[in-house]
């Protein structure tokens, strides 16, 4: 799916890992939830990188992405939040912002979130589900919001 697809389809109200709309763009429930709480916040309008946003958009974009981050750390006791913008698989603005957790295995707590083994990330027991993360999505929003 392309960056412009997933944008459309959050524009409609049509995915359910929507956490909301901010000034920037839409802050989302990553589809793993390996890392509870780990969040993206995708550019609004579609843009392909950071630099290509200037002034006050660029700076909205990091205030957006920051404040997404303290309520990810308020909402899971998370004790810090890494931040990454890469766009190397989908290729438009988009960070990621995961919660870090003095709980994590050992061989894998400090590595970049990203670089965590698939099986990990990828295993089916940590998809996103709103039974199961709906109540954390909502805290994110109520944090945010308030």
């Amino acid at each position: 799916m392309t960056g412009t697809e997933r944008l459309a389809i959050l524009a409609r109200g049509e995915n359910p890992n929507l956490i909301l709309k901010m000034k920037s763009g839409f802050a989302v429930m990553a589809d793993s939830q390996f890392l509870p709480g780990y969040c993206l916040l995708l550019a609004y309008p579609e843009v392909a990188t950071l630099n290509a946003l200037e002034g006050e958009s660029r700076i909205q974009f990091l205030s957006d992405m920051a404040a997404l981050g303290d309520a990810v750390k308020a909402a899971t006791g998370a004790v810090r939040i890494n931040y990454s913008i890469y766009g190397n698989l989908d290729p438009f603005l988009h960070a990621h912002i995961s919660p870090r957790f003095d709980w994590e295995d050992e061989t894998t707590r400090t590595l970049p979130p990203l670089s965590i083994p698939s099986e990990i990330k990828d295993d089916a027991a940590y998809q996103f589900e709103m039974s199961k993360h709906g109540e954390l999505l909502r805290k994110i929003r109520e944090l945010l919001t308030s």
